[in-house]
């Protein structure tokens, strides 16, 4: 099992990592004590797969349960599910000695720990990540929302899990478009934050498509060791260092509010989000901004190769549209909907651009036109 620490003072917690760790998920929960119930939340498609084997895990330790399933899809990601959760909650009489448990991916864990965070002010939750997106990404760091219907996660909370459960067996029955998203946030870590994970995702790219188990577990660690150590140093995204886990997420976010919740995956987004912020990089570097100098074509290009190589999109082809295709994807509008991003601070644009391979700044006021012409090349 590997271990990893997420250092918070009074809430650290820990990520644990191990093939087969679903089957020992009762030996985890019933670690944080007194537990008066656990509240399983799932979605429908992790529900016919691993939800009998986590309740049985569960019961098997005393644990009083309860289980939720939900739809599958980011639409369950609102207002009016975490409605149905709290109902539910004080239905089955949740009190704060209770432990939600997120079972399932970036949906099911954002949703559940939003509610949690607000349910009686707050009881403690779990997250047990099913999808590699989750794995790498969304189920380490607290962060918790719903969507609106302007704007992804703009309406949530900080709050952190008592632990996260890691089983990379889990990934072998994902289904081949949702593995491929998980892989966006993957490759962000290494363009962004880490050169030689960088390197070793393009030396590995054909056992990681064949989702070999040794590498997937070295993938899904490093990642997790690499967010534990920006959210130890940010928790609450305060200095700016946590903003850099957001890389490709500006334009990202915008695709997907554009197109609709649903139809472009959000690691899908995640990767197109990525090659505009490069090119906007380079645009910024080639009009004089010397932060960005080293961004030049060839980067651009091994950022894209090491993108296509892994089967992630670079245009929204990926959903049989273009840019500009529809007044909803025009360039206007796209520009439009990242001013209300939750980064945008006194309705400028903000993004995180790289500035060498692995190393990433926060730009707090790029001029629309700029933008414009990342999305346009």
């Amino acid at each position: 099992m590997i271990t990893i620490p997420v250092e918070l003072s009074e809430r650290s917690y820990d990520i644990q990592i191990e093939a087969g760790a679903l089957e020992r998920s009762g030996v985890a929960l019933a670690s944080l004590g007194d537990v008066s119930r656990v509240l399983l939340v799932t979605d429908e498609n992790v529900d016919a797969l691993y939800t009998e084997t986590v309740a049985a895990a569960l019961v098997d330790r005393g644990l009083d349960l309860d289980v939720v399933v939900i739809p599958a899809g980011e639409e369950s990601k609102s207002i009016e599910m975490a409605n149905s959760l709290w109902e539910r909650f004080l239905e089955v009489g949740a009190d704060r000695k209770s432990v939600a448990v997120a079972l399932g991916g970036g949906v099911v864990g954002d949703l559940t720990g939003f509610v949690a965070a607000t349910y009686v002010r707050g009881i403690r939750f779990f997250q047990i990540p099913t999808t590699l997106l989750a794995q790498v990404d969304s189920s380490v760091g607290g962060k918790t929302a719903v969507d609106l219907p302007g704007g992804k996660n703009m309406v949530g909370a900080f709050w952190q899990p008592g632990g996260v459960l890691i089983d990379p067996n889990v990934l072998a029955t994902l289904p081949a478009d949702q593995y491929r998203a998980g892989l966006g946030e993957v490759v962000k870590y290494g363009a962004s934050l880490d050169a030689d994970f960088f390197g070793f995702l393009e030396r590995n790219v054909e056992k990681i498509a064949a989702r070999d188990p040794e590498t997937l577990g070295a993938v899904v660690a490093k990642c997790c060791e690499i967010k534990a150590q920006v959210v130890s140093e940010d928790e609450f995204e305060t200095t700016g260092r946590r903003a850099l886990l957001n890389y490709g997420h500006t334009f990202g976010h915008a695709l997907e509010s554009a197109l609709g919740y649903g139809t472009l995956l959000h690691g899908d987004g995640v990767s197109i989000g990525s090659l505009a912020a490069a090119r906007l990089a380079k645009r910024l570097g080639e009009n004089g901004d010397a932060r960005f100098s080293a961004i030049d074509g060839a980067w651009v290009a091994r950022q894209t190769e090491l993108l296509e190589r892994l089967g992630l999109p670079t245009s929204l082809e990926v959903v049989g549209r273009r840019i500009g295709d529809a007044p909803e994807t025009s360039i206007e509008r796209l520009v439009d909907l990242m001013r209300t991003d939750k980064k945008a601070e006194f309705g400028k644009l903000s993004f995180v651009l790289p500035t060498g391979l692995g190393e990433c700044v926060r730009l707090r006021d790029v001029s629309p036109e700029d933008a414009a012409a990342a999305l346009a090349e």
